[in-house]
Order: C-alpha cells, then sequence, then structure tokens
C-alpha cells in the first residue's frame, strides 16, 4: 500500500514492522534486481575492441577483490576474496569466455554468463562436495564480472561512510556477515517476516527493521531520504519537515523507555515476588561482547558463523578454538552449543546441497548432519575438546523423535571413543540436549524428557511447524501465528513434561525476547529465557514488573481464547 502528495516525490509504503524503532537516513539499496543479461552479438570487425572490454573487466574485478581484502579484518572473508581472484586467473575459464568474445561476437558481459554459467553447472555436478561448493563462488565470480562490464558499482554493507536504511530484497545469512551496525540505522526488505533472517538480525542489532514491502526496490532510488517507523510499519520516502519532527520525537520517547529498561541490566531475571527466572543470550559469533552481569547463561550458540562465512569447511581444530574461546568469554557461565543448523535459508559457499522443492521440510539441521557423518563427527569431537574448558552444553536440532535422540546420541558415544583413542582430554559428563522445534517431538516431549538431559524450545520453527507458514514467506505472514491456541497449548505441555522430570527446559526463539512474550512463557511455565542482548533489558524490566501468580493468571486468561488476535489483545500487543 502506498500514497503520495500533491509534488509526486513523497511515499508511503506499509509492512510489516519486525524489529521495533524510529530511523532517518538515506537509502541504501543493497541488491537490488540484476538487469537480464541478453545473448547481444556484436557487429563483424570489433574484436579487438570487445576482447580489450573484457580485459578491462577483469583487471577491475581484480582490483576490487584486492581492496576489499585489504579492508578485511575477518580471515575467511580474506579466503572467500582470494578463491575469488583465483577464479579471475582461470586459464580454462579466460580462454573459453576470450572465445566466446571473439568468435561467437557475444557482447563481454553475454560471454561471461554463458561461460561461468556453463562451468558452475558442471561443478555443481561434482560427487566431491567442496569440488561442488566451488559453483558459487563461480556465480558470485560472475555476477561481479558481470556488474563490472555493465559499469555498475559496487554496494557493500561493510564499512559504509554514513548513516544509512539498508533497502533489500531480503539479507540471508551470506549477505550480512559484515553488516556494519555502526552505520546501518534501519533495514527495510520486501520478502521475509518477523522470523526471517534480517528480522533476527535487526533485533540483536537493536535496529528499527520493517519487512513485507511490496516492491520497495521498485520505489525506492538509491540515497533518498527515509524516515522508517518501525513501530507503525510505514517507510516515507523524502518526508515533511513535519514527519522529521514527528520521527524525531517518537526517537526520543523510545531512547527515554529504553533508559529506563537499561536500570535493569545488572539485575539478575527475577519477577517483582522474587522468582527467578535465568536470562541468556543467543550469539552466533566467538567475539560476543555481552558484560557477564548481564546474563545467566548462553541459550544458543549458532555454530553456523563458522560455516557461513568460508569457502572451505571449518577443520576441527578451527572449530576447536572458536568454541573454546567462546566458553572462555562466557566465564563459566553454562554455554549450550547448537550443532549445525545449516539448510532452509541458511546455504553456505562450503558446502553444496541440492535444490530441493521445500528446504525447511528437508534435508536439514540434525538430519544433514547424519546424512554426512563424516562433517557431523568433525564438529562433535571440536565441541568434546573445548568442554574441558566450561560448562558445553551440546543441543541438536530438529530432532523429530527418540529415533533421531539416539542415533545422536550414538555419534557423541563414537566421538568420546576416538577422542578416548588420541588421548584427548573432554567432559565425560557433557549435558546433551535438543530443540524442540518439531511438533513429533513437541507432543511426545514426555518421552523425549526421558531421553536428554535439557531441552531447548525454538519457537521460530516450531511456529513455522504447527501453522504450516514458511517463516520468511511474505505471502504466509499472516498464518504464522506464534502466539495462536495451538502454540500455547503446546509449549504448556512442553514446559510440564520436562518440569516433571526435573529437566531444564528453556526457550531460545524470538518469543522470548519480546518483553510480553516473556511473561506469558513465564505464566505457562517456563523459568529460562535465552534471547538476542538488546532484548535482555526489556525482558527484565517487563519480568520485574509481575508477580509469578499474575504471569499465571494472564497465561490462562489467554488459554481459554479462541484466536491468535483474542490472546494478542489480552497481552496488550498491537497486531
Amino acid at each position: 500500500m502506498a500514497e503520495n502528495n500533491r509534488d509526486g516525490r513523497r511515499l508511503v509504503l506499509t509492512g510489516n514492522p519486525v524489529s521495533q524503532g524510529i530511523a532517518v537516513a538515506r537509502a541504501y539499496v543493497y541488491g537490488e534486481r540484476e538487469p537480464e543479461v541478453c545473448r547481444r552479438h556484436y557487429e563483424p570487425g570489433r574484436e579487438a575492441e570487445k576482447l580489450e572490454g573484457f580485459h578491462r573487466a577483469v583487471g577491475l574485478a581484480k582490483e576490487e577483490l584486492a581492496r576489499l581484502a585489504e579492508e578485511s579484518d575477518a580471515v575467511a572473508w580474506a579466503e572467500i576474496l582470494q578463491a575469488h581472484c583465483m577464479i579471475l586467473e582461470d586459464h580454462e575459464l579466460l580462454l573459453r569466455t576470450e572465445s566466446a568474445v571473439r568468435e561467437e561476437r557475444l557482447e563481454p558481459e553475454a560471454a561471461v554468463e554463458k561461460v561461468f554459467e556453463e562451468f558452475a553447472g558442471l561443478l555443481a555436478q561434482a560427487v566431491d562436495p567442496l569440488i561442488a561448493a566451488r559453483s558459487a563462488d563461480i556465480r558470485d565470480v560472475k555476477k561481479r564480472l558481470i556488474r563490472v562490464c555493465q559499469g555498475r558499482e559496487e554496494r557493500r554493507l561493510s564499512r559504509l561512510e554514513q548513516d544509512v536504511i539498508v533497502v533489500a530484497k531480503e539479507l540471508l545469512p551470506g549477505d550480512t556477515a559484515a553488516l556494519d551496525p555502526a552505520h546501518v540505522k534501519g533495514i527495510v526488505t520486501e520478502d521475509g517476516g518477523c522470523n526471517s533472517h534480517s528480522a533476527i538480525l535487526a533485533r540483536s542489532h537493536g535496529i528499527p527493521a520493517v519487512a513485507g514491502v511490496a516492491d520497495v526496490l521498485c520505489r525506492v532510488p538509491h540515497g533518498a531520504l527515509l524516515a522508517l517507523d518501525a513501530v507503525r510499519g510505514q517507510v516515507i520516502l523524502e518526508p515533511s519537515e513535519e514527519e522529521l519532527d514527528l520521527c524525531r520525537k517518537g526517537q526520543e520517547e523510545m531512547l527515554r523507555k529504553r533508559s529506563m529498561e537499561d536500570r535493569y541490566l545488572s539485575r539478575p531475571g527475577a519477577t517483582k515476588d522474587g522468582v527467578s527466572i535465568e536470562v541468556g543470550i543467543n550469539v552466533e559469533s566467538a567475539r560476543f561482547e555481552v558484560p557477564g552481569e548481564h546474563y545467566d547463561y548462553i541459550g544458543l550458540l549458532r555454530t553456523e558463523f563458522l560455516y557461513m562465512g568460508s569457502s572451505a569447511l571449518p577443520s576441527e581444530e578451527e572449530q576447536f578454538q572458536a568454541y573454546k574461546q567462546v566458553l572462555i568469554r562466557a566465564g563459566g557461565k553454562p554455554v549450550t552449543l547448537r550443532t549445525l543448523d545449516i539448510g532452509g535459508d541458511k546455504r553456505p559457499h562450503c558446502l553444496w546441497l541440492p535444490k530441493e522443492e521445500n528446504p525447511f521440510l528437508g534435508n536439514r539441521a540434525l538430519r544433514l548432519c547424519f546424512a554426512r557423518p563424516e562433517l557431523f563427527m568433525t564438529q562433535l569431537r571440536a565441541a568434546l575438546r573445548a568442554s574441558a574448558y566450561g560448562d558445553l552444553w551440546l543441543m541438536f536440532p530438529m530432532a523429530g523423535g527418540i529415533e533421531d535422540i539416539r542415533l545422536a546420541k550414538s555419534y557423541v558415544r563414537e566421538a568420546m571413543a576416538r577422542l578416548e583413542e588420541g588421548g584427548l582430554s573432554y567432559n565425560p559428563h557433557i549435558r546433551l540436549g535438543i530443540m524442540v522445534e518439531v511438533p513429533s517431538v513437541a507432543l511426545t516431549a514426555d518421552l523425549a524428557a526421558e531421553e536428554v538431559d535439557f531441552a531447548s524450545v525454538g519457537t521460530n520453527d516450531l511456529t513455522q511447524y504447527v501453522c504450516a507458514a514458511d517463516r520468511t514467506n511474505r505471502e504466509a505472514a499472516a498464518y504464522y501465528r506464534s502466539y495462536s491456541p495451538a502454540m500455547l497449548r503446546l509449549l504448556e505441555e512442553v514446559f510440564a513434561a520436562f518440569g516433571e522430570r526435573n529437566k531444564p527446559v528453556s526457550v531460545c526463539g524470538e518469543m522470548a525476547g519480546s518483553p510480553q512474550g516473556a511473561v506469558l512463557l513465564t505464566g505457562l511455565g517456563a523459568r529460562k529465557l535465552s534471547m538476542s542482548p538488546a532484548c535482555l533489558a526489556g525482558v527484565k524490566a517487563a519480568l520485574a514488573k509481575i508477580t509469578v501468580e499474575e504471569a499465571r493468571a494472564l497465561a490462562h486468561r489467554c488459554r481459554q481464547l479462541k484466536t491468535q488476535e483474542e490472546i494478542l489483545d489480552c497481552l496488550g500487543v498491537g497486531h
């Protein structure tokens, strides 16, 4: 939905607020739709000119990569750039592209599209996963080279020179590996919902974000002034002075609110009547910076960060050092390491994955680890070795039932046996747990609780599977209902099943990071909540203002309601 004023410049676009806040900055259009490359042929006699243009583009692309490598502090990113440089020096690729330019008289960009895509397609069919993974690198280089041929500048999310509001179709994990949170003041995407990767990223950094804004790439030009109201879900192009003044006042009000909430940051998580609620953080880097007094435990260490930013699979030693670093930074607090959760919307360069019709229901997470035992064993060995340096808990994602749990535990036993053979230290009493995110295991939580030491409820995926609504699909956003009666019933049963067996159960989905969600979860029986660090203050403040009995009474009222809309009204949440 959009509306224009009389001068035809001002435009109001609407979407779903997925990370609350207000921002004013220039639009930074990232990953705009690539113009189609036509298989155009030039007239005879211009072969030398076109070849010179191709060679010039290769040289400019190399200069870009060298500059990026020089600016980068991340070793993994530098390795990717080096691999891309090597592709631009590949003798066979260059010869074939030159031949397409000279013999077929294809424009340089069309020749690049044809030859590079042929190479990428061949590599993607390789049996060796390391070779197959190179197809993604070749396609990345292809896009860079075509852009240079067309004379278009590269747009990056790292090392930005001024404050911006990023406008994109969607930000995937690979896009955000080097995002500059100091200058990214807001995010607007065409696709995605409140549990898409870009939304989770925005909340973790406290960046205002609006998702599901139809045709935003077509409507918002690069560099245009934007006022982003991620409370009401509005994106205003070329706002008036009056609208800018309202945004400033809104920012001031939010800053006052955050300042009041920040008073609770160093206090223990607890209700008004003194019942302890353990408050943890979710981290996705070995270099997280959160003061120890702000959290009780790390409820989710996303190990995908070692895979998403690399062109090669991380070795056992690399993983061991990264996990060890997290444990040392945690200073003795429990760290819950989630084993590799690749698939769905997470497709790393270093691991070739075949295209699936429905990847969220396909070969992902624990299933993928079972299909690639060498991948799983490498990570398990690294994690177990790291367990000697702190209180490490090991958690398996996407467990669908007792069969999966028992098989995962057998891999752990095998990894332990291998470490003993090599004389390597590990904690033989490491706690093993599961993510409760598949309905089949949630419905048999009592059985699962007999098999594991703990559990963590991933409300993002659990909602997706309970509601049969792809959490990244804008068209299905209305059907993605985290606060549906079905979810409330299921959550209460999971908490009760583990509670009866004195097994700890945490919630690490986005629901736990919402102040209203945290209160509701407490009323349903949760006593451990893990969230993005940016959510800690708001959740602690909300919990401190209610008693456990008040939370239970609220949850009881919500359990009697029949629709998500009624439940959200009861919680006082806008929708």
